[in-house]
């Protein structure tokens, strides 16, 4: 029987070429379904194309879609906060939403751009705002760390989310990325790609309140960003990724391996050889520690002008407009003056005037304590306070404002917002009326018990009576004065009457209420301290009073003069009278010529070894709850105040002339050290000049004893013409 015919084993070639495709590609040997697949692919990418594209225009259709024109430098610049500069020139603050200064992309250093462009979009300048292949990596190194670790905003995307944060949102959504995407084409096809980058590195966000590089050079570094080295642009430009845990004053360590980072990028983009890396990588972290403009300079001068004059107006302006401002502050007397007044604070409380027991908590345990000012307190503090206000005697423009202790823990101005008793401050007023109304400064005035002793005043009942509470019977007006006595000055001022002192106070400029009654020539009624030191510009100025000046003048941020101010000069006397009572404020400063416990004036102790012309007068309340100084030079009027907000008593003894007089004689002794003393005041050529006994306000005899005679300067008209009777060749006398 024959064998059938068996096929023969296939050859391991025909083996494989029939071996069964695999499914997935047996459709591109199949002619059928390649077309069905190739037309599903087509409808799939179609359909996506038309998803992503209403996507695209949904996210920023209408509203949602802002103009890109609204940041065209030239047709709407941005927001810039205002400066504000001291007399010399220096910053001193800023006022504004956020701190910007814009400068043309042509002052910012090429470094510093080359610093952005290498860590932020190292393609800047090739793609159209966006970075397609940026978004390949971001999403391969997200997929790897399978959580978000990278971004791939442009400077285009991220100039479109600062400018349009309320359009665009903050948060980490598909949704906004597109509309960053699509405000960055629009960007792109608007603007030149250095427009573009300038906008950028003037809008970027550099920490809390800081926009741009401008900004955030002066703050970190004290200096412009026209002035930054490399590596100081490479810690700016360490910032946007996250500036607060690369802020190089809170987390210098952070920021200097962030900044060597950066370096490193501009190495690996040719902005930098590899040698300048390593000299740059090794430059030590010097940030500024200059006092910035940030609300720790002259901060309730600087609060006093915004609220009082700025805002009201320029309004909105103010904050977004670039406006720059310039003060009349003198920085280096700011300084001298906060310093002379904290430390005259410090040593009162530690106990230097009171037998090293001070009755109050010191302001140190306070603040060690935590400034937990009590809610039945409102702005004020618990602690003892000062203030201090110094003025150009001549122009009237504010060198030194400190309106107290601390601005952060009361914001509270005491120079400009307070109405305290002026004390025996107050009593100039009285004596320039009886001066003015033809009263000789050697009339003997009664430092003896008013009768009766006692004074109804409104619903209480008053009784004066002096600090040591003696009297001195018969004193001159001068002695008066330099001596600040209460019974002798009440008599006067009721002899004048309370009206002629009123009025007299309000030619001075004095706006507070001032009811008729006699305890207001001892100062018993509020006066605002800027009121009252500004009154004695016209003691030290010949007469002449001057309003106080808080700024020179205004510009907007292309030069434009907004406003300039003028000096108010008002004639409160003419200048011989006006010079007798500045001569007889100089005698509070010194000492008359003999002994004796009544030749010094109250703040003659104080002021002790200071060679310039002076003058001034000393106050203290009853209880001793406010104490006062005002003093001046020809050229300086300084006015200093201590005491609590909440009225109570400072401690036993405490006057002015005590406790007070120290700092001004601190502050004098600062500013006149860096400048020449000043001429002393030219007297009038009017005046006449008499020797008079002092006991009894007579024309000096021979007979008259030395101790008692005086040369003295009169008015014309009001020099004695009586000889003393008083003192004879034997020894006994008539009373006229």
């Amino acid at each position: 029987m024959a064998t059938p015919n068996r096929p023969s084993p296939p050859s391991p070639a025909a083996a494989v070429s029939r071996r069964p495709r695999p499914w997935l590609l047996r459709w591109w040997y199949e002619p059928v379904q390649r077309k069905r697949v190739l037309a599903a692919t087509a409808l799939a990418l179609l359909y996506g194309s038309g998803v992503a594209y209403g996507s695209w225009t949904r996210v920023c259709a209408a509203e949602r879609g802002p103009s890109i024109m609204r940041i065209s430098p030239e047709r709407n610049p941005q927001i810039q906060s205002s400066k504000v500069y001291a007399a010399d020139g220096r910053l001193i603050s800023e006022y504004g939403i956020e701190h910007r200064t814009v400068l043309p992309l042509e002052k910012i250093p090429v470094y510093v751009r080359q610093a952005f462009i290498a860590v932020e979009d190292k393609r800047f300048y090739d793609h159209n705002g966006i970075d397609y292949w940026r978004i390949f990596g971001a999403l391969k190194a997200n997929l790897t760390s399978l959580h978000y670790t990278q971004g791939f905003s442009t400077i285009t995307m991220q100039l479109a989310r600062n400018v349009f944060p309320e359009h665009l949102g903050r948060e980490k959504k598909i949704a906004r990325k597109l509309r960053e995407a699509r405000v960055a084409v629009e960007l792109e096809r608007a603007f030149p790609k250095d427009t573009i980058l300038e906008l950028y590195l003037n809008q970027i966000s550099l920490g809390p309140n800081v926009s741009g590089v401008e900004a955030a050079a002066q703050v970190f570094f004290g200096k412009s960003a026209r002035d930054l080295n490399v590596a100081e642009a490479a810690t700016l430009a360490a910032l946007p990724k996250a500036p607060g845990t690369y802020n190089p004053r809170t987390h210098p360590d952070r920021a200097v391996r962030r900044r060597n980072a950066v370096l490193n990028l501009m190495r690996d983009q040719g902005f930098l050889s590899p040698e300048d890396v390593e000299f740059w990588k090794a430059y030590p972290l010097v940030l500024t520690t200059r006092r910035t403009s940030y609300g720790d300079v002259a901060p309730y001068f600087v609060e006093w002008l915004r609220s009082t004059f700025l805002e009201p107006r320029f309004g909105r302006d103010l904050y977004e407009k670039g406006l720059r401002i310039y003060t009349t502050l003198d920085l280096d007397m700011q300084e001298a003056a906060e310093q002379a007044l904290e430390s005259q604070l410090d040593e009162i409380e530690s106990g230097v005037y009171s037998n090293g027991k001070f009755e109050g908590k010191p302001y140190r345990e306070y603040i060690e304590q935590g400034r937990a000012t009590p809610d039945d307190q409102g702005p004020f503090a618990p602690y003892l306070q000062g203030a201090l206000l110094a003025l150009d005697a001549r122009t009237g423009n504010i060198l030194a404002m400190v309106g107290g202790r601390d601005f952060v823990d009361s914001k509270w101005n005491r120079v400009t917002q307070s109405a305290r008793p002026p004390g025996s401050t107050f009593k100039p007023f009285v004596y320039s009326a009886a001066v003015r109304a033809g009263h000789p400064v050697t009339e003997m005035l009664d430092d003896t018990p008013l009768n009766p002793p006692v004074i109804q005043l409104d619903s209480s009942l008053w009784q004066p009576k002096d600090y040591d509470d003696t009297t001195l019977g018969p004193v001159p007006m001068r002695q008066s004065l330099y001596l600040s006595r209460n019974l002798s000055t009440i008599k006067l001022g009721m002899a004048l009457g309370e009206q002629t002192v009123i009025g007299e106070a309000r030619r001075y400029g004095i706006t507070t209420p001032l009811p008729p009654y006699p305890s207001i020539h001892i100062g018993a009624r509020e006066a605002k301290p800027i009121e009252l030191i500004a009154a004695y510009t016209a003691f030290a100025n010949g007469g002449v009073r001057v309003d106080p000046i808080g700024i020179q003048r205004i510009e907007d941020r292309q030069g434009n003069i907004l406003y300039q101010s003028t000096v108010k000069r008002e004639q409160v006397l003419d200048p011989e009278h006006n010079w007798l009572m500045l001569d007889m404020m100089r005698d509070v400063m010194r000492c008359q010529p003999g002994t004796g416990p009544h030749r010094c004036g109250t703040a003659a102790g104080a002021v002790g070894g200071l060679h310039i012309p002076m003058a001034g007068k000393t106050g203290t309340t009853d209880d001793y709850t406010d104490a006062w100084f005002v003093g001046f030079t020809p050229e300086i009027v300084t006015g200093i105040w201590v005491g609590y907000d909440l009225q109570r008593r400072i401690m036993n003894n405490a006057g002015g002339g005590r406790i007070v007089a120290p700092a001004w004689t601190k502050f004098m002794r600062d500013v006149y050290e860096r400048r020449p003393a000043p001429a002393d005041w030219a007297r009038p050529d009017d005046l006449v000049t008499r020797e008079v006994d002092w006991s009894n306000g007579f024309l000096a005899t021979p007979f008259c004893p030395l101790e008692v005679r005086r040369w003295e300067w009169f008015y014309p008209g009001t020099e004695p013409t009586q000889v003393c009777q008083v003192h004879t060749p034997f020894g006994v006398g008539v009373t006229p």
